[in-house]
């Protein structure tokens, strides 16, 4: 049902209550909130500055570091070979015992039936094998396990003799172990945590705005109000232009609504006393009863004026659903040219504004009486059903007449909107649609139009069920 738009006969496809049109199925596509975009881009950052600084200083301190404790184990290899040679036998076994419990440090044979894995598991390994041959001799085997025992183990000779050192492996190589992990870990945590902390700070003033600029969507100005005294000056900017666009909003506001007050103020008592003349001295019945009508269509049409520019700042409360149709089918009134049918389960209760509802009911089944009767019986056969599905209710008021062609179904809840092909015929404002959309999603819900299979414009609300 629309208001004094043009119908044509047309075939669509099916818009039942269980598949309501796709304006009220459209899932609200996921996003990254700002705060969530900034802190991952500034992670990323932080990561990645942490491991450029970690391959950066493996780089410049860990390599360098083990080349020198190669050559400090060379150092130790030859010191410990020179102090053998020259030593007797007894001194010989007094310094063994005390490299092995100073140093670290352990002497064995080397048996030909010795077997042992050479240290050169990566680049540094083999470079530190080749910088320990150099200094030890050719015939220098470094390992890394001999005879299933791991260890760094060197091979040497004595004057001919072959001996095997097995010293601590952490006295060459990178630094490893627990320590660097914990500082990595913690040199994360706190990057993190600054990324965090900045994000808010760059995110807070525009959740502010945003909330702001919503508020003032729905018509609330007093609540949209920011702060002028912020530190940063381009926030502080934005905030003050912000308010004072608020402000004009407001003030035209309130001038609109004055303004449309006073000329509904001013022109109603004309009209009353233009109808009480034209009852007393037109002696013509038709004619009275024509200008008597055109009156009162002058009365309804500043009372949709007045309808569609009052400020709507309710707080949505438990409707129930149920009561607020019925009494809508009432005001409407008797005619036997209109037939409607409810399917709507006992206690449905709604989230919204009792009043608000029962004028969109009102306009809705206004529209169906007017514009949705049947072209072959004249009957205006409105069907009222509504289903809970997912904690909202969807609701569907729909006709049985001619429909509207596609096209026009996107504009029918514009402002002042008519078909042409009705415009001969208009009666109204155009503004029955618009007022009905815009008290729908005042109160949270959702408005669309469609078309039906059978014929007929269908009207699909979904409101919030109210909580048990």
């Amino acid at each position: 049902m629309s208001e004094e738009e043009s119908r044509v006969p047309f075939e669509t496809h099916p818009a039942t209550l269980e598949t309501a049109p796709a304006p009220l199925d459209i899932r609200p596509q996921l996003g990254v909130s700002l705060f969530w975009r900034t802190f991952f881009f500034l992670s990323l950052l932080l990561v990645g500055c942490i491991v450029a600084w970690l391959q950066t200083f493996r780089a410049l301190e860990f390599e360098p570091r083990a080349l020198q404790s190669a050559q400090q184990l060379a150092s130790l290899v030859n010191l410990s070979r020179a102090a053998l040679v020259h030593s007797d036998s007894i001194a010989r076994v007094s310094l063994v015992k005390t490299l092995a419990d100073e140093e670290g440090v352990r002497f064995s044979p080397r048996e030909p039936a010795d077997t042992y894995k050479l240290y050169n598991t990566d680049t540094l390994s083999r470079s530190i094998s080749e910088r320990l041959s150099g200094r030890l001799g050719p015939d220098t085997v470094v390992a890394s396990e001999v005879n299933g025992n791991p260890g760094l183990w060197v091979g040497f000779s004595i004057d001919g003799d072959a001996y095997w050192l097995l010293t601590d492996p952490s006295r060459i190589g990178p630094v490893t172990g627990t320590t660097w992990l914990i500082w990595l870990g913690t040199a994360a945590l706190l990057s993190l945590t600054g990324a965090a902390l900045i994000a808010r700070l760059i995110n807070h003033p525009l959740k502010k705005l945003s909330f702001a600029a919503g508020r003032v969507r729905e018509g609330d100005f007093n609540s949209s109000q920011l702060n002028e005294s912020v530190a940063t000056s381009e926030i502080r900017e934005v905030n003050i232009g912000f308010n004072r666009m608020a402000q004009r909003l407001s003030k035209i506001e309130q001038d609109r609504t004055l303004m449309l007050a006073g000329i509904s103020h001013d022109l109603r008592t004309p009209l009353a006393r233009l109808r009480l003349e034209t009852e007393m001295s037109v002696s013509d019945v038709e004619a009275r009863e024509h200008m008597a009508a055109d009156i009162d269509q002058v009365n309804a049409i500043i009372d949709k004026f007045l309808d569609y520019a009052r400020p709507d700042h309710s707080k949505p409360e438990p409707v129930h659903l149920n009561q607020v149709v019925e009494d809508a089918i009432f005001a409407l009134g008797k005619d036997p040219n209109t037939h409607i049918t409810t399917h709507i389960p006992e206690r449905t209760i709604v989230m919204g504004d009792a009043v608000e509802l029962q004028r969109v009911f009102s306009n809705l089944l206004e529209n169906a009486q007017r514009y949705g009767k049947s072209l072959q019986t004249g009957v205006a056969e409105i069907d009222v059903t509504a289903k809970t599905k997912d904690g909202a209710v969807l609701i569907k008021l729909r006709d049985r007449g001619p429909g509207v062609s596609a096209e026009l179904l996107s504009q029918l809840t514009q402002p002042f909107y008519r078909g042409d092909a009705s415009r001969s015929s208009a009666t109204g404002t155009g503004l029955g649609l618009a007022i009905v959309e815009r008290a729908i999603i005042h109160m949270g819900g959702r408005f669309a139009l469609a078309n039906s299979s059978s014929g007929g414009l269908a009207a699909h609300m979904k409101m919030h069920k109210a909580p048990n």
